[in-house]
Order: structure tokens, then C-alpha cells, then sequence
């Protein structure tokens, strides 16, 4: 397929078009930065530069052009998001950018659209021991700020699986780690003790970046219309242990130990690391996209991952 690829330089945006172009696809890759779109040009993979914020320009910039898909991997998240408004530049990509980007796929004729969404979708809060199922619901409304990040991916999958002549797919991403700016940032945070495990903790579904962009593309050629597929490892994992494992990666001492209510005042980050317990099922995106991760869970694929000054 010729694949419009948005937010191709981002971090799983750059895992991702080596593996598009091997499995024989050709792309045109979307960057708001100009120093790494040259990379990509460098590589041979055509490039525009744009906002996909910016309607008029995102559609000027993809005129004259024609594509089979459109992937949606455009965020404003340069490492793991520790407060809300860390978040609000990703919510409106969620909201305005997919808008944008389904137009910009009615104008080069695409059908098909895969759109990142997110496991935290299900909603900030205790989910309990059961692994959750794509049955379950998703993006609930939110109480206070929480609600603008659950109405972005509630808003980001009800325009994906509804427009018309869109083939849409959302793909709901867990933790991402591996090789990428915000691993690395972690793992120095862990070299200086200043990453401490929560107590008690809460409960995440991590993924590989490598095992994302192998499901993306796995999700571009088998993914069904109008289905939502849980993209984790096969092991979800309690933050304080995820803490532990990045330190252990890191070659640091094992992390402190912190009451989880001294991060109430930080409530994006209380409820990332200690207040969300969510376990979730991947066996549809095994059964439908054939697809099984390379790392079954953070700590195989954390000791592949070298800190920055490795």
C-alpha cells in the first residue's frame, strides 16, 4: 500500500517506517520538524513537513497526491507524562489532528485508517484482578481533568470507526518503553534514585515499541473495520515492579520505596503509578492480526534497552 504516515519521526513513528517499507509498503511521512524530516529523506522516504493541526496546510502539503491508508501516530508526548497538562497537546491531536487527517484522507482517497489510542482509555481508576477485553467500555466519562483526556480518545475511535468510506482501526496502545527518549530519561532518573516505587502501587500493561510497530503494521494489512485491538505484552505488571525493572536495566540501585499519597498533589502522576490498576487482554490482537510481542514483558525487553550514556 502507499501509506500516509503521521507523526513519522515521533518514537514509534520511527520504529515504524523500516518495518512499513520492509513489509513492501511505500510511505510518505508527516513531521512538524524539519532537522527530521531530513533523516527521513535521507533514507529515501518522501516527506513533508506540516502541522497536522493546521488543516489548510495538511491538506495543501498531500494535493496531487494519492494513498491506499492513513496511519495516525502523531503526539505531543516527550516522555512519560507526569502531569495533566503534560497531556492537553496530545488530546487535541486526538480530537482536531484525527479530524484533520480524515479529511486528508478523503482527499488522496484512502479507506483505510489506523489510529493510535490508548489502554488508559479505559478509564483512570481500580479496574480490578479480571484482564480487560476490547468489549469492554471504553473511555467512560471522566471526572475533572481526567475527562479531557477520555473524551480526546473517546472523540479520536468514534471518528475513526465512523466516517464515511473509512475502513478505521484503532490500535490501544499500553505503557510504551524500549529504546526512546522517555526509557532513557527513567533510566537516569533511576541512576540518581530520584524514580521511587510507589506503595502501594498500582497495576500497568506495558508495551515494546518494537512489538507496537510490529502490531501497527500487522493491524494496516489484517485488522478488521470498526474494531478496536489491546496492543500489550503478555504481562501486565505492577508500576512498582516496572520501577524496579527500568532501574535493573539501568544498572542503578533498586529504587525507594514511597508512600503512593505523596504523589496525590501530582494527580496525573498518582494516577498513572499507583492509583490505576488495569490489566489488559491481548489475545485479539493475537487471534486477528497475527501478531505475539517479541518481548512477553518489560523485563525481557527492558534488558535489551542501554541507558544514554551506555
Amino acid at each position: 500500500m502507499k501509506v500516509v504516515l503521521a507523526g513519522a519521526t515521533g518514537t514509534l513513528g520511527g520504529e515504524l517506517v523500516p518495518r512499513l517499507l520492509a513489509a513492501g509498503h511505500s510511505v510518505l511521512g508527516l513531521t512538524r520538524s524539519p532537522g527530521k524530516a531530513r533523516l527521513l529523506q535521507d533514507a529515501g522516504v518522501e516527506t513533508r513537513v506540516v502541522d497536522v493541526m493546521d488543516e489548510r496546510r495538511l491538506l495543501d502539503a498531500l494535493r496531487g497526491h494519492r494513498a491506499d491508508a492513513v496511519i495516525h501516530q502523531a503526539t505531543a508526548i516527550t516522555g512519560t507524562p507526569l502531569r495533566h497538562r503534560d497531556l492537553h497537546a496530545t488530546d487535541d491531536l486526538r480530537e482536531q489532528g484525527t479530524a484533520n487527517l480524515l479529511r486528508a484522507a478523503e482527499l488522496v482517497g484512502a479507506h483505510r485508517f489506523v489510529t493510535q489510542s490508548f489502554f488508559l482509555g479505559y478509564g483512570y481508576r481500580d479496574h480490578g484482578e479480571a484482564e480487560l477485553t476490547e468489549d469492554h467500555e471504553f473511555a467512560p466519562t471522566g471526572r475533572g481533568a481526567f475527562e479531557r483526556h477520555l473524551r480526546s480518545m473517546r472523540t479520536n475511535e468514534r471518528l475513526a470507526f465512523g466516517t464515511p468510506g473509512i475502513d478505521g482501526i484503532a490500535l490501544r496502545y499500553g505503557l510504551f518503553y524500549g529504546p526512546e527518549p522517555g526509557t532513557r530519561k527513567l533510566m537516569a532518573m533511576a541512576s540518581r534514585r530520584m524514580l521511587p516505587a510507589p506503595r502501594p502501587s498500582g497495576v500497568t500493561s506495558p508495551i515494546h515499541i518494537a512489538d507496537a510497530a510490529a502490531a501497527t503494521v500487522a493491524a494496516l494489512d489484517r485488522g478488521r473495520a470498526g474494531q478496536a485491538y489491546n496492543v500489550v505484552d503478555d504481562t501486565p505488571v505492577r508500576f512498582a515492579d516496572f520501577v524496579a525493572a527500568v532501574a535493573e536495566a539501568a544498572g542503578a540501585p533498586a529504587p525507594i520505596t514511597v508512600p503512593s499519597w505523596l504523589l496525590r498533589p501530582a494527580p496525573y502522576m498518582y494516577a498513572l503509578m499507583a492509583g490505576t490498576r488495569i490489566r489488559l487482554s491481548n489475545e485479539k490482537a493475537k487471534r486477528e492480526l497475527g501478531w505475539r510481542p517479541e518481548y512477553p514483558s518489560c523485563r525481557d525487553g527492558l534488558r535489551h534497552v542501554r541507558p544514554a550514556s551506555a
